[in-house]
């Protein structure tokens, strides 16, 4: 039997899964896997795990590969984790290895080279309806991905750039979360999709709202504000009443000609009697105490009369007296 004189609706499941097709689709559709070994041993077919062939002999794609480790997974396998996030372009850097999620009710047999297996229970519910390669859906991708992170800077960036590129919403993933009986992080996480739908979009923010201004004291600033001067621009962080601007920079987007555009930005604001402090991850990350005692001294020449918190006995901030304070309410 010919490649062509395969039959027309397995042609169509190996063009759908990239060229790829399981022993198990062989048999169902009537064709023997005698045919794929004989094909593999005239160098036309590859073997690429076992019971999984292509039937074509150069290099693999990426899908392609990803569909490779479905079909070894078996029966309801989808790609999850990292290799998930990829396909649904959340994740710019690539994981070698293929993530793929099964039944918790079953287990694969054997080590599969370059893929990591994962269970679940309700891997029906958290399966993507229509999408190839089959994937969980983005916000349990997204879920899937803070259960196994390792700090709170991981944990908020899935979740900041899964709503900033608007692959989801923070009430999607806040009804994903409450679906779910188990995950790490889920205090936190809470908090953070509170955070997020007030305008909160990226860690950077996440922190400087977190760790300087509700840590200190601070007045609550608007976030995500837009300005119509001659040209429309957004502000990071408001604080109207007293015409004071913060702008949190990430590395991206702010080197080059993004250098020029935040200084037009600053200077418009400035022409239109907003005074901008500026601050990326080094003094946010890791001087927050330092911005803080920055932003309070702006603060207190524009007008503000409140009384900033020392977060701790080490902060620079000063512990207000109790004389202060009174001076101060009066």
């Amino acid at each position: 039997m010919d490649d062509h004189q395969l039959p027309a609706a397995l042609v169509d499941v190996i063009a759908r899964q990239m060229g790829l097709v399981s022993r198990r689709q062989l048999v169902d559709h009537g064709v023997g896997e005698e045919l794929a070994r004989a094909r593999v041993r005239a160098g036309r077919w590859q073997r690429i795990h076992r019971g999984v062939y292509a039937v074509f002999s150069g290099p693999l794609t990426r899908a392609a590969q990803i569909w490779a480790a479905l079909l070894r997974a078996g029966d309801g396998a989808v790609a999850s984790h990292q290799t998930a996030a990829e396909l649904d372009g959340l994740l710019s850097d690539v994981d070698d290895r293929i993530h793929v999620t099964v039944e918790a009710t079953r287990r694969v047999r054997g080590k599969i080279d370059g893929v990591v297996v994962h269970y679940a229970h309700r891997l029906p519910d958290t399966r993507h309806p229509s999408k190839d390669p089959p994937r969980t859906r983005i916000d349990d991708t997204v879920l899937d991905l803070v259960d196994v992170s390792h700090s709170p800077r991981a944990v908020a960036g899935y979740v900041t750039q899964a709503c900033q590129n608007r692959l989801t919403t923070p009430l999607h993933l806040a009804d994903a979360l409450g679906r779910r009986k188990k995950i790490k992080w889920r205090p936190m996480l809470e908090a953070m999709l509170l955070d997020v739908a007030e305008g909160a979009q990226s860690p950077l923010e996440l922190k400087y709202l977190w760790s300087v201004e509700r840590a200190h004291g601070l007045p609550r600033g608007s976030r995500q504000c837009r300005r119509s001067f001659t040209r429309v621009i957004w502000i990071d962080v408001l604080y109207e009443e007293f015409g004071v601007v913060v702008e949190l920079d990430g590395r991206v987007g702010h080197d080059g000609d993004g250098q020029f555009r935040d200084r037009r930005r600053d200077n418009r604001s400035t022409t239109h009697g907003l005074w901008t402090l500026r601050y990326g991850h080094a003094e946010t990350f890791g001087t927050p105490c330092d911005v803080a005692a920055e932003v309070v001294d702006l603060l207190r020449r524009q007008g503000w009369r409140g009384t900033p918190t020392p977060c701790s006995p080490d902060c620079p901030l000063p512990t207000p007296s109790p004389s202060r304070s009174r001076s101060r309410s009066r």
